[in-house]
């Protein structure tokens, strides 16, 4: 099974973890991270198996209000914790949440494979999608109207793109908003006129345009080295928070194994980029 159908799975199973009995560790959050936090916990699982992980997505919003509710240990996002969100957890635990960044990713966006554009501006991307540009013409294209496809407001990498690409300002009313990456990725696949965005793993389908940071600077791809280096324009860090209380035990040797050199393997077989050494656990 590839790595799209791995997240279609789980997409299609919204709620089911990666397993069904009662887990020792849950971990809940991220739909950009769904594939990634189960390959963590499928390998962990497999050297440890005493242990129990359960997986679930829902975006980043989701894990916060779940790590706040202590309904999860651990929250996944593709995004920081915001104030507000910092301000919950202080009240319901009496901590900030600890934060670790556990990978990186470069935000790719789609076109369909045979759209002929190749590379837009970060300046370009965010007039598409804020609705300034219209038609495939003005960027280099077909004469075809562009249908575009994002992510809904709970996720994180929708806040990421809005607060990045768009600086802040609304999606067009004609954006349609999907649950998931993969949902936008499968969309993409099937419209000549569409484009979308999402994380760097998932890419099998579509096309990844190369991202200029500035109209008519140079287009760079998504590439573990320059999304590494911070070169690639919409690079983000990966997280992982928890209840400070709770790091010790298993839960902690879990969050050590996932940022130590073998955790970080997995992040390179799923598809994503990991962290530079020096943020790794020795």
């Amino acid at each position: 099974m590839n790595l799209l159908q791995q997240a279609l799975v789980l997409t299609a199973i919204a709620g089911v973890g990666v397993v069904t009995a009662f887990a020792d560790i849950t971990v809940k959050g991220s739909d950009t991270m769904v594939i990634l936090g189960q390959k963590w916990a499928e390998v962990y699982m497999q050297q440890h198996a005493a242990v129990k992980i359960q997986v679930t997505g829902g975006g980043s919003g989701i894990g916060f209000a779940a790590l706040q509710n202590k309904q999860t240990d651990l929250a996944n996002a593709s995004r920081r914790i915001k104030a507000k969100e910092v301000e919950t957890c202080l009240k319901a635990f009496g901590k900030r949440p600890r934060e670790y960044a556990v990978a990186k990713d470069g935000l790719s966006v789609y076109v369909h494979v045979e759209n002929p554009v190749t590379q837009l501006s970060v300046e370009e991307v965010g007039a598409i999608f804020s609705g300034r540009i219209k038609n495939w013409q003005e960027v280099g294209g077909p004469d075809a109207l562009i249908i575009r496809y994002s992510r809904e407001n709970s996720s994180g990498t929708y806040e990421f793109f809005k607060d990045h690409v768009l600086q802040g300002k609304d999606f067009a009313p004609a954006v349609q908003t999907l649950a998931g990456t993969a949902q936008v990725l499968q969309a993409v696949a099937k419209d000549k006129r569409s484009i979308g965005y999402g994380g760097a793993a998932y890419g099998q389908g579509a096309k990844h345009l190369k991202i200029s940071p500035v109209k008519g600077g140079i287009a760079i791809e998504p590439t573990e080295e320059t999304v590494v280096s911070n070169q690639y324009p919409i690079s983000r860090f990966l997280y992982l928070y928890l209840n400070p209380e709770l790091e010790k035990g298993e839960l902690k040797a879990y969050v050590d194994w996932i940022r130590s050199d073998d955790g970080q393997r997995v992040v390179k077989d799923v598809g994503y980029f990991p962290l530079p050494t020096n943020l790794r656990r020795n």
